[in-house]
């Protein structure tokens, strides 16, 4: 049951059921066959599209999504709009039998996100999979409306909401979301399945699980005995073993379920009170801290099961997931179709951060069409086991006069959707080697984390400092990650161009050689102790010296290091002057959230929100570069020390070390 919805809400429900029924049957002001500004490109591309769309075939993420044209509670809703003005669209279908959308739509939190942070670019078109969706329209549009206070009322006019069920669209909508159906990840319908002796058929709820990174225990195939535990704030012996019914209400969630953990309970349901929604269960503070072994979920109140109890009656209950279409799907601005990812909690942040994704990407293809000479290393080469990706490669003559070089990479999966995707996240490292004799042979030339089961990651990495180790005309590059990974689709090209396109090179500086300084290692007790101070005097032709690294923080051991802890990077030139890299955003809940504007793969499965030691999964690792002339006499000796450190002091775990991987370089500008 939907919330709080008042006498006057009721009458805008039938007025507007009224309004769709008259436009269906042709009595609508609006003439949806004389729509002006449809795209005449997009229209032209459907009427070319081949054969295979036909039927009850699929499409498929990158297809150009036709254009299309849907009645709202405003008027009618064209795709795609005019060609001055294109922009993405998030097409979202709600219904009232997922659990994790009732509270998506009633949790306010989660509706002020979708106000607070999607972008201005960026339309969203609300939909509804069931026969109330004339309701559920209004609906939809008075929750948002009312969390827009105190907010600029602009956003409105970029949400959309279609009266029309999806089964009623009539046009390509529906196939997509039924042949890109799901069954997990806060996508299908997770239920509980209530059953006595006493009934004749089983009684079926939606229900929540509690949050992905809190109660990491799930829910077992095998029946449990339910039994009645009042509100659940003080423990109870007479629960042990089985499934504690809790209501909502008298303590927090987090107090309930310690409180059944440490009664022995096997699992807990806690139920909403009648009128109320279902709401996300998470711990606060530190409460988080404290781990608890059980599954829990929440649910409505069943009647019927409140009375079995209540009468002694055997209560079982088991836990499935029904497939249903997808609920989310997206359109860049380039007209392709997008999946969205994995939503691990009800938040509409999730449809915020796939929209800032859509505009990064339409950002990197403008960057892309900068004039540059494009060398093209890799094209959806396979990169997996020992070998990784290879490929021989024969440089632009004039490569050395350029000063930019940027590596244009992207990771894509097997198949075109994301099931096809590696999982887990794993580093993947670009080596080069131009001249076997040379010390520099098979150095690492970029470094990207790959996404957690998502194919969608492409990048811009500027690694100009770097040009001297492309010391041949003929160049072997190896684009690699662990051997055990499960398969990758690597593109890249090497983009050469120039700072000054006018072509005045008198004033450009060009790195033409780099001094290797420190590498990484196991991040112990003794890593610091494994460094010694290097002496250096720069060539007589230098202006400039750069301190050029490329550091990431791994492993877990009980401080959470390198991952999840911060760790501090310390470069200390001539003893006295201390050039500091500190990764302080290292496991803040949304640390790598935050970077999606940047390029980091949004929605992924896994905790791909947390901050990490210098990286984000799905993201590239950006060079750290410090200008150093002024700290150095460039005419003499200077020395380069490095230190890393674990919340300001040496390393010292007790178990299961992390480990630090760096390369690092002073890079001398003539």
């Amino acid at each position: 049951m939907y919330c709080c919805r008042s006498l006057l809400l009721n009458f805008l429900v039938y007025l507007c059921a009224f309004s769709v029924h008259a436009a269906i049957n042709g009595k609508s002001s609006v003439n949806l066959n004389h729509l002006e500004h449809i795209d005449a490109d997009a229209v032209d591309q459907i009427r070319s599209k081949p054969k295979t769309h036909e039927g009850l075939g699929g499409f498929e993420p990158g297809d150009v999504a036709p254009a299309f044209k849907v009645q709202t509670l405003d008027g009618v809703f064209v795709y795609p709009p005019q060609k001055e003005s294109r922009s993405a669209l998030i097409v979202h279908a709600f219904t009232n039998k997922s659990a994790f959308l009732e509270c998506l739509w009633t949790w306010n939190e989660s509706l002020t996100d979708l106000l607070d942070y999607l972008p201005s670019s960026v339309q969203v078109l609300f939909l509804s999979l069931d026969e109330t969706a004339a309701s559920d329209a209004v609906w939809m549009r008075e929750q948002l409306y009312s969390a827009t206070a105190h907010r600029s009322k602009e956003i409105m006019s970029r949400l959309h909401f279609s009266p029309v069920p999806v089964y009623a669209l009539g046009n390509w909508i529906p196939r997509v979301l039924y042949s890109w159906g799901c069954g997990g990840h806060n996508c299908g319908l997770a239920q509980v399945v209530f059953t006595s002796p006493d009934w004749s058929i089983p009684v079926i709820s939606k229900r929540l699980n509690a949050r992905y990174d809190w109660l990491n225990s799930r829910w077992g195939a095998d029946p449990y005995r339910l039994l009645d535990a009042g509100d659940g704030c003080k423990p109870d012996a007479f629960i042990k073993g089985a499934v504690a019914w809790i209501s909502e209400g008298g303590c927090s969630v987090f107090t309930k379920i310690k409180n059944m953990a440490e009664s022995n309970a096997t699992g807990v349901l806690v139920y909403a009170f009648p009128g109320n929604p279902i709401r996300d269960m998470n711990c606060l503070g530190d409460e988080c801290s404290t781990s608890l072994n059980i599954p829990a979920s929440m649910v409505h109140i069943e009647p019927s099961v409140m009375q079995a109890l209540r009468s002694g009656r055997i209560v079982n209950v088991t836990f499935q997931i029904t497939p249903s279409p997808n609920f989310f799907i997206g359109i860049d601005q380039q007209g392709a179709l997008s999946e969205m990812g994995w939503f691990l909690y009800p938040t509409f942040r999730f449809i915020a951060w796939q929209a800032q994704w859509f505009v990064f990407n339409e950002g990197l293809q403008e960057r892309l069409k900068r004039p540059s000479s494009v060398v093209p290393v890799f094209n959806r080469s396979l990169m997996q086991g020992e070998m990784g990706a290879r490929a021989l490669v024969n440089l632009p003559k004039d490569f050395l006069d350029y000063d930019i070089l940027e590596l244009e990479a992207s990771l894509s999966c097997p198949g075109r959707r994301d099931e096809t995707c590696a999982h887990w996240d794993h580093t993947v490292q670009l080596y080069v080697c131009c001249d076997q004799s040379s010390p520099y042979c098979n150095t690492e030339m970029g470094r990207w984390i790959t996404a957690f089961r998502r194919g969608t990651g492409h990048w811009l990495t500027d690694v100009s400092s770097l040009i001297p180790l492309l010391n041949n005309a003929t160049c072997a590059f190896n684009m690699k990650t662990v051997p055990w990974a499960m398969p990758w689709m690597v593109s890249l090209n090497l983009r050469f161009s120039r700072s000054n396109q006018s072509g005045n090179s008198s004033k450009r500086l060009y790195p033409f050689n780099v001094m290797s300084l420190f590498s990484g290692g196991t991040f112990d007790k003794d890593y610091n102790n494994r460094y010694q101070e290097i002496k250096f005097t720069p060539p007589v032709s230098t202006k400039k010296v750069e301190l050029y690294a490329v550091i990431t923080a791994h492993g877990y051991d009980e401080n959470f290091c390198g991952e999840f802890c911060v760790t501090s990077h310390h470069f200390l030139i001539n003893r006295h002057i201390n050039n500091t890299l500190i990764f302080d955003t290292a496991g803040s809940p949304l640390g790598c959230a935050t970077r999606v504007p940047e390029g980091a793969v949004p929605n992924e499965h896994g905790t791909w929100l947390y901050g990490r030691g210098g990286w984000c999964d799905g993201l590239q690792v950006d060079p750290w570069r410090t200008d150093i002339t002024a700290q150095l006499d460039m005419g003499g000796t200077n020395t380069i020390l490095y230190f890393g450190l674990f919340e300001g002091r040496d390393p010292n775990p007790k178990t299961d070390p992390g480990y630090i991987i760096m390369y690092s370089y002073l890079v001398y500008y003539k």
